[in-house]
């Protein structure tokens, strides 16, 4: 009776899904900061000869637009870490030449942080030769010297803050949709300069096609604890940016959309534009199993290789869509998140009026998050 009872214990607990990925302690429930350093002026309404320049008022945004109040804001909002983009030409003159004053928030930022024991991801969010939002004549993966000054600048970051263990370096954000080994052999590259410089710094490192959980499979994979990777995931894109005015589709389609709801699919409109404009694929069901499918190359990702960490670094919804329907999506994705036990990011605290994809959770001027429920959706306490 013994030997059957523990028989039939043993076979109850194989039954059970055991997923025992490797922690990312310290980093287990973040928010973003854009529309500081990154996204603070949308490139692709600007003439090309106007991107790159920095003027007079991009400076003065960034000496006040975040500052330790705002630190001790997400701080008492029960989060553990901090995901800061920046733009390279934001702390990049030219090649090898660092602009100081923008150096000095980042200085001040990590050191707010410190303050109130918020651990720090610098986020490289837009690298020259990689914007998300605009098509460059060259590209980061295909052109030398620019990859020359990826890595240096890496190594500068590393030479300031070599004595900071609680700031992880995220390489780049939502590689575009390009060869996978192009972005493997840079990624490695990367890695080698600052591992020769620091064997123990955490560094983030995503996938291609915009950091899509689909991808991950294509990650080149190394045997370092202190390497960590990331995706993000913004499924389906009808609902997480309605009515956006960057990307065609949203544009064209221009719908608000409830969440969860049926959608008529937009995925392939330039198909039923020229074809029959009245004319849509069958509807989808969006809901908590549609997130499911959208996440399950991730969970794949945690089952296969249990000793590597697996970080979701951004997701969100615009600001513009319905709060109720925000904190339904929010509430479904962390709770997916949470049953595999992937750390994660919210994307993200505040962004500016002028920004095309305004993904704020907290009021421009009080600071405040949007709703309560909304708070404790991002800090893992929702039901």
């Amino acid at each position: 009776m013994k030997r059957f009872f523990l028989t039939c214990l043993l076979a109850s607990c194989l039954a059970i899904p055991c997923f025992a990925q490797k922690k990312f302690e310290g980093f287990e429930r973040g928010m973003g900061i854009g529309g500081w350093l990154t996204n603070y002026k949308r490139f692709n309404v600007l003439p090309e000869k106007w991107r790159l320049p920095l003027t007079i008022g991009d400076m003065e945004h960034f000496d006040s637009y975040i500052t330790e109040a705002d630190v001790a804001n997400i701080a008492s909002m029960g989060m553990d870490h901090i995901r800061l983009g920046f733009d390279q030409i934001v702390l990049e003159e030219s090649p090898g030449v660092y602009r100081e004053r923008t150096f000095r928030c980042i200085d001040n930022f990590i050191g707010w942080c410190e303050k109130y024991q918020l651990n720090v991801v610098l986020n490289l969010h837009k690298a020259v030769g990689n914007y998300c939002d605009i098509q460059e004549k060259v590209e980061l993966l295909d052109d030398p010297q620019l990859q020359d000054r990826f890595v240096a600048l890496w190594v500068e970051l590393e030479r300031r803050y070599h004595d900071k263990p609680a700031v992880a370096f995220e390489l780049l954000n939502e590689v575009r949709n390009v060869n996978p080994k192009k972005w493997n052999d840079l990624a490695e590259r990367t890695l080698q300069a600052l591992r020769e410089k620091n064997p123990t710094r955490k560094i983030i490192i995503g996938s291609t096609c915009w950091n899509s959980p689909s991808t991950l499979k294509d990650l080149r994979l190394y045997d370092d604890e202190n390497v960590i990777y990331t995706f993000h995931i913004y499924s389906p894109f009808e609902f997480t940016h309605q009515r956006g005015v960057l990307q065609s589709g949203p544009l064209y389609y221009n719908r608000v959309m409830a969440y969860p709801s049926d959608i008529e699919p937009y995925r392939d409109f330039q198909r039923v534009v020229q074809n029959n404009p009245n004319a849509y694929r069958n509807r989808e069901q969006m809901d908590k199993n549609y997130l499911r499918s959208c996440l399950q190359p991730a969970v794949d990702f945690v089952k296969a290789h249990p000793d590597k960490i697996l970080w979701c670094g951004e997701f969100g919804t615009i600001r513009h869509a319905k709060i109720e329907y925000r904190e339904n999506w929010m509430r479904d994705v962390i709770s997916i998140l949470k049953e595999y036990k992937i750390p994660y990011s919210v994307w993200n605290y505040l962004s500016t009026p002028n920004d095309g994809n305004r993904f704020s959770l907290v009021d421009d001027d009080t600071r405040k998050i949007l709703s309560p429920e909304m708070l404790k959706i991002i800090q893992g306490n929702a039901d």
